[in-house]
């Protein structure tokens, strides 16, 4: 499955939403459909979310920084979102009427980076010399380089600090926590908890932190470099994030 085309950059943001809302909807269709590409994907999301919270263990021991991390870990990366995202295209008309457009943009650039890691993951798997998603971490790197992809791979990253600085801009609108507030019961009631849960673990995260700025520079720098590195030819750039079952069946 290649990498699809990404949100034209004037479009409207409501219209960037269902556009992404559109693509990951059909990644979504096709993971349950396959149930041997599910478990690969879930193996795979696993090793790189422990991944990335061993790139970022100093931050996630700072208490101003812990829950950020936690919310691009669990929330942006890393697992199946698809009830989330079923519930996200329920709302969108509510959404657009009730949120101001910078919110609704950032929700859409959330849903295009879970798109995008979605199929880069997909192209990493078919170059792992196992279906199933078990690996070392130099076969991981090899199967980075062999696929390519450096400019997506860059995206991701800036979407990651489009994503954070959109939420930094919309926590300093008291306006914004007393809306999600006064919408967390109507959303239990209309079975959208999961989505309402989302949305408020960013705004609380990014909250806490009273300004993202070394934050998300810090994410930049490292996920840059950490790139360059793999691509250079670095087999080892990062300590195996394997769980203990994983790193046996790895070998």
């Amino acid at each position: 499955m290649p990498v699809s085309a990404p949100t034209a950059p004037d479009l409207p943001p409501p219209d960037a939403l269902i556009h992404e809302l559109e693509r990951v909807q059909r990644l979504h269709a096709h993971r349950q459909r396959d149930a041997s590409l599910a478990v690969a994907l879930e193996r795979l999301g696993s090793w790189q979310s422990r991944r990335l919270r061993g790139t970022y263990d100093d931050l996630a021991a700072q208490p101003r920084y812990a829950d950020a991390i936690a919310f691009f870990q669990s929330d942006l990366y890393g697992g199946d979102f698809a009830q989330r995202d079923a519930d996200l295209a329920r709302v969108v008309p509510l959404m657009v009427r009730m949120l101001p457009e910078r919110v609704i943009a950032t929700v859409a650039m959330a849903m295009e980076l879970n798109t995008l890691s979605q199929e880069l993951d997909r192209l990493l798997l078919t170059r792992l010399p196992r279906a199933d998603g078990v690996f070392t971490v130099a076969q991981y790197c090899r199967a980075f380089r062999a696929m390519g992809h450096r400019a997506e791979r860059m995206r991701q990253v800036q979407l990651i600090g489009d994503i954070g600085s959109g939420l930094d801009g919309v926590v300093r609108k008291p306006f914004i926590h007393a809306a999600l507030v006064m919408m967390r019961q109507p959303a239990r009631l209309a079975g959208l908890a999961v989505l309402h849960d989302f949305l408020e673990r960013g705004f609380d995260a990014f909250h806490k932190m009273r300004g993202a700025d070394h934050f998300l520079a810090t994410i930049d720098r490292r996920e840059r470099a950490l790139i360059d590195r793999i691509m250079d030819g670095d087999d080892a750039p990062f300590a195996d994030p394997s769980a203990p079952e994983e790193a046996a069946a790895a070998g």
